[in-house]
């Protein structure tokens, strides 16, 4: 009896040109048992909407009295996405193959054809707790656990303030993407001209880190140069500026310049998957202008700005992936990033955070 021989397989060997080894480490942390943004309110009609979040496919859809439901984008019967399905005329979420209907908490209610004596057995898609507020859509990471928390709620857009909300997408840890729209000494080299890059200036930083927040107070800092500080604050003045980080993914800027302008933006990040992260950004603003005469010159300046970040961080990312790991070294300007990790590491953990820590940094930009 003869037996067929294995087809030849090269042998598996480290490469000799590669480039110097690294830590093989990724700054990805999985926080489940949080909120998180995935869509806007208007972006989810009647359509089934797909989303992936923390790495799961979901699909989310709205039953016949308008409320919005998350469940994982897999039917149980044949494993076809059930985001290529629709919404009956009942309300429930029909799949494409074989019109199995689910309804908000994932239970399939329908099997056409199928003729059942006594109760209906236990056939079920995983769901997800969603919450709709402020024209967003949240969803709780932990599938089929009930929450132990609520969503962080907007300050309600005063009068006179002008309210923008965006969708977009960087090729990037959530980390990196947060440090990256947290960090200031970039500005000046990344979006010379644009913002920042001209006189530099003495600058006080006073970094306070609580168990869920960080926080950067920027002292001394007069308008920023370049297209964006004229446009915020025509007639220069003092500025007041901070960066925050929330948990488990919300960075915030707010600036106020002079006693003529401020502006608040909310980017909350909501992990794909390692290496993508999606941000809905809202963003509030007031200045001498009428908004409605600032957002369309506003908007395509925000836009090149980020396309400049996005650019660089899928260079990171890439760089990160051709390297086989992240090799950091940090220093003192780096206000937030550090915190930021060690904020996302100890919540995965399931740990309480420190005490306050503060300190004061003095740098030039």
């Amino acid at each position: 009896m003869t037996t067929r021989r294995a087809a030849w397989q090269a042998p598996r060997v480290q490469p000799i040109l590669s480039p110097p080894p690294s830590k093989g480490h990724l700054s990805v942390a999985r926080l489940a048992r949080y909120w998180y943004v995935v869509s806007t309110s208007a972006a989810l009609g009647r359509r089934p909407l797909a989303r992936t979040l923390l790495g799961t496919p979901l699909v989310l859809f709205r039953d016949n009295d308008g409320r919005a439901h998350a469940l994982i984008d897999r039917c149980p019967h044949r494993n076809v996405p059930l985001s290529l399905g629709r919404v009956a005329g009942n309300g429930r979420l029909e799949c494409a193959y074989h019109g199995w209907q689910f309804d908000g908490e994932g239970q399939c209610r329908s099997v056409p054809g199928l003729i059942e004596a006594g109760a209906p057995r236990e056939r079920r898609c995983p769901s997800a707790h969603v919450r709709e507020q402020q024209g967003l859509v949240w969803v709780y990471a932990e599938l089929d656990q009930e929450p132990t928390s609520e969503p962080f709620a907007l300050a309600a857009a005063e009068r006179g303030y002008t309210r923008v909300v965006r969708e977009v997408e960087a090729e990037a840890t959530l980390h990196a993407t947060v440090e990256n729209a947290l960090d200031v000494p970039h500005t000046a080299f990344l979006h010379r001209g644009l913002f920042r890059g001209g006189e530099r200036h003495e600058i006080h930083v006073h970094v306070r880190r609580t168990a869920s927040s960080v926080e950067a107070e920027y002292r001394g800092e007069p308008r920023p140069s370049g297209v964006v500080g004229r446009l915020l604050s025509p007639g220069g003045g003092v500025t007041e500026h901070w960066d925050r980080f929330l948990l488990p993914s919300i960075a915030q800027v707010e600036y106020r310049l002079g006693t003529e302008s401020h502006f608040l933006v909310t980017a909350f990040g909501a992990p794909v998957n390692d290496f993508r992260t999606r941000i809905t950004a809202v963003a509030d603003f007031r200045t001498p202008l009428p908004g409605r005469l600032l957002k369309p010159l506003l908007e395509p300046i925000a836009l090149w700005i980020f396309g400049q970040d996005k650019k660089i961080l899928r260079a990171q990312s890439a760089n990160i992936e051709r390297f086989g790991g992240e090799q950091y070294q940090s220093s003192e300007l780096d206000f937030l990033g550090p915190h930021v990790w060690r904020l996302l590491k100890q919540a995965e953990r399931g740990e309480v955070g420190d005490n306050v820590v503060e300190r004061e940094v003095t740098f030039f930009a």
